[in-house]
């Protein structure tokens, strides 16, 4: 990593350049894609998406009601009205048979979430979506490299946004985020909102936005990149001895993969109506955990005008209530794990 960044700051060429370009054509071609564009962050990545279809006053965007706020934060950043979906109760992502039901004639565009790593049901959202005209933007800020079908997120929609935010599973050493397309036309926009509306250096050919992807940011994705693919397998088997060791204890809920997907477990939640305890009996014996996310966003200060209340989501907010993330990053040991789980036996007895 030493020398990589050391190269950039002789060179004192830290906005965009070749480094910004090197990575959008290395994880373009990761997933399968002809373009990506580097941003400043996940929510920038959804947002400047949102911004160059037009999304604005007076629209809707339907998303999950089981996501960080980010995705719905980029919604209202247009000035569009989010509109929330309860998620499937095996799975955690969007559930497609109330997704139709949440369709009105202001829906402009739908952003299904591939959470904790897991796709969405895309084939279903896809067919959704086709049959009412409507876009389809993935958030894909937790699923580098997961696969529906057979065919890695991203592929679906019009585009796809992704965060490298530190703790995700390619993490820079800040914030980052791209947008894949397969779109020439949306990718050439989305390169002129970035920066400012510039066609080229002081030449505005519209008023946009600054989300450039920070060089130093794509120098160290730069280095990370080549060791995904491994660190994702490391991921997969460690959630596999995880559901192995924690069969039949307790009321513990693990992680469902849905057919024909490949989960790349961002985050290990598990669900226990015990949650609270469990944690706190975690914490006492030296094990990070986390809740994702405690507060859904229908129930949000943030997001009290749009009139949601207790029962109008069940599955999330049971999710809200249950569930709690266990450690899960590819460098976790096997006796690191045996003890998460022989503690969490320890627990229910």
């Amino acid at each position: 990593m030493g020398p990589a960044i050391e190269n950039l700051m002789a060179s004192s060429q830290y906005i965009l350049g070749k480094p910004v370009e090197d990575f959008e054509r290395a994880f373009a071609a990761l997933h399968g894609m002809k373009y990506c564009v580097g941003v400043g962050s996940g929510t920038d990545a959804l947002h400047i998406v949102l911004f160059a279809l037009g999304i604005g006053p007076g629209d809707e965007v339907i998303t999950a009601a089981n996501t960080f706020i980010a995705t719905a934060e980029a919604i209202s950043l247009t000035g569009a009205r989010p509109v929330f979906v309860d998620v499937d109760r095996a799975t955690y992502t969007m559930a497609p048979e109330l997704l139709e039901r949440a369709i009105t004639p202001r829906t402009r565009v739908i952003i299904p979430v591939h959470l904790y790593g897991q796709a969405a049901a895309m084939d279903e959202i896809m067919d959704i979506a086709a049959r009412h005209g409507i876009v389809v933007l993935e958030d894909a800020c937790q699923a580098h490299l997961a696969a529906c079908n057979g065919r890695y997120v991203g592929q679906f929609g019009v585009a796809a946004a992704f965060s490298f935010y530190p703790g995700k599973n390619l993490g820079a050493y800040g914030e980052a985020g791209a947008v894949t397309t397969n779109d020439e036309t949306l990718a050439g926009k989305l390169r002129i909102l970035r920066d400012h509306g510039q066609s080229k250096k002081y030449h505005h050919v519209t008023w946009g936005l600054n989300d450039r992807l920070d060089a130093m940011q794509a120098v160290v994705l730069n280095v990370k990149l080549p060791y995904l693919q491994t660190w994702t397998g490391d991921r997969r088997r460690h959630a596999e001895k995880y559901d192995l060791k924690l069969k039949g204890v307790g009321d513990v809920v693990t992680p469902v993969v849905r057919p024909g997907n490949t989960h790349v477990y961002h985050l290990f939640v598990i669900q226990t109506s015990r949650r609270d305890e469990l944690q706190r009996h975690l914490q006492a014996h030296e094990v990070q955990t986390g809740l994702h996310y405690p507060v859904p966003l229908h129930l949000q200060e943030a997001y009290r005008f749009l009139g949601g209340k207790r029962g109008d989501f069940p599955v999330t907010e049971q999710l809200a209530d249950k569930g709690l993330s266990l450690p899960m990053f590819a460098e976790l040991t096997d006796a690191q794990i045996d003890f998460v789980c022989d503690t969490i036996r320890a627990f229910f007895g």
